[in-house]
């Protein structure tokens, strides 16, 4: 079974720094594009930083030069750090993307858990 795993997470006042990381378990060879999304209160889902094969980022203009998307093909694993969060930047935390499997190039079907990012002012 394919699943994603974030975490890292919490509360955290505004100017502090977060860094995220989402784990992909599962019969994966490697991830290939993955994003990081979030979803604040009463808000629809919303894509804030992703990372292509060949290490491309780009930011929702929210997040640019505040967060930072990387990956570690290795561990197939992609963090996102957080740096001068502002309250506005409270919500659940998700990634999602695809992923080569013995069967070809996959989207991931379901979303994890997420993870929980509280900026209080």
């Amino acid at each position: 079974q394919v699943q994603l795993v974030e975490s890292g997470g919490g509360l955290v006042q505004a100017g502090g720094s977060l860094r995220l990381s989402c784990a992909a378990a599962g019969s994966i060879l490697s991830i290939v594009n993955m994003g990081w999304y979030r979803q604040g209160p009463g808000e629809e889902r919303e894509l804030v930083a992703s990372i292509i094969s060949t290490g491309d980022t780009n930011y929702a203009d929210s997040v640019k030069g505040r967060f930072t998307i990387s990956r570690d093909n290795a561990k197939k694993t992609v963090y996102l750090q957080m740096n001068n969060l502002k309250p506005e930047d409270t919500a659940v935390y998700y990634c999602n993307g695809n992923y080569y499997s013995a069967h070809g190039l996959v989207t991931f079907g379901s979303w994890g858990q997420g993870t929980q990012v509280t900026v209080s002012s």
